[in-house]
């Protein structure tokens, strides 16, 4: 990746600069049997519709708060670079209340209720589908996100030096994000090609670098799995050899 690259936004475009075609995110939710797997172009694509929705009609501005209430998930990866991409600060498992708008998934509705800006609802249920009942107070994902544009422009540019993240009582900068993920990259023996898997929860740094920074930060690639408790060590092995693993998080 490119020694310039100081925000995430920045290293999903050398990414995508690099080898759009190369697979990113490979998810899997072993509670449902969902395997959906995004390549770089696919991902960049589904980011920038979401930055342009939280940019747009969610009016959010560099420095707004956004609490995100959502579990280890490919949609997940995509709000945290779509806040990268604006400037907003990903505030994960943060206080809705206290919050400038709100991210939820269906477990977390109750609790979301309590921001007073935008609320936004993810089914998370396959293929990115929408509620079959829209919850009522929030606006769905699935139908908003779709005729957003493929491209994105920030209003403002994103300063590396301003917050960008919150979690698990850890705040970093853009640009220390990516100084971070880039050590832990290093740590895991991680290069371009490698295959992370990973069923860390998304409510740690550790488990959001495994699950995305770190793989995006050195052109590996992840394999992130949710419920992956589920899976005994044959049905673990098995993955591990079909998606052609080369080191694990879990």
């Amino acid at each position: 990746m490119n020694a310039s690259d100081r925000t995430p936004a920045d290293l999903l475009r050398s990414a995508l600069a690099a080898d759009p075609a190369r697979p990113l995110v490979t998810f899997y939710d072993d509670a449902t049997g969902e395997r959906v797997e995004l390549s770089v172009a696919t991902f960049a694509n589904w980011v920038a519709k979401t930055a342009n929705l939280l940019q747009g009609d969610l009016a959010a501005e560099p420095g707004d708060r956004l609490a995100l209430l959502l579990p280890a998930h490919w949609q997940s990866a995509v709000w945290l670079l779509a806040c990268s991409e604006v400037g907003v600060v990903a505030d994960v498992r943060g206080d809705p209340a206290s919050a400038d708008l709100v991210v939820t998934g269906p477990d977390t509705l109750e609790r979301a209720r309590a921001c007073r800006g935008e609320r936004m609802a993810l089914a998370l249920r396959p293929m990115g589908g929408r509620f079959p009942q829209p919850p009522e107070g929030f606006s769905d994902y699935a139908v908003e996100v779709p005729g957003q544009g493929d491209r994105f422009a920030p209003y403002a540019p994103v300063d590396p030096d301003a917050p960008a993240l919150s979690v698990g009582g850890v705040g970093l900068t853009a640009a220390q994000l990516v100084a971070r993920a880039r050590e832990d990259a290093a740590e895991s023996g991680l290069t371009p090609g490698s295959r992370l898997l990973t069923g860390r929860t998304y409510d740690t740094w550790e488990g959001l670098s495994a699950g995305l920074f770190a793989p995006l930060a050195s052109g590996a690639s992840v394999v992130l799995c949710r419920h992956l408790e589920r899976l005994d060590e044959h049905a673990l092995a098995t993955r591990i050899e079909s998606e052609r693993v080369t080191g694990t998080a879990v």
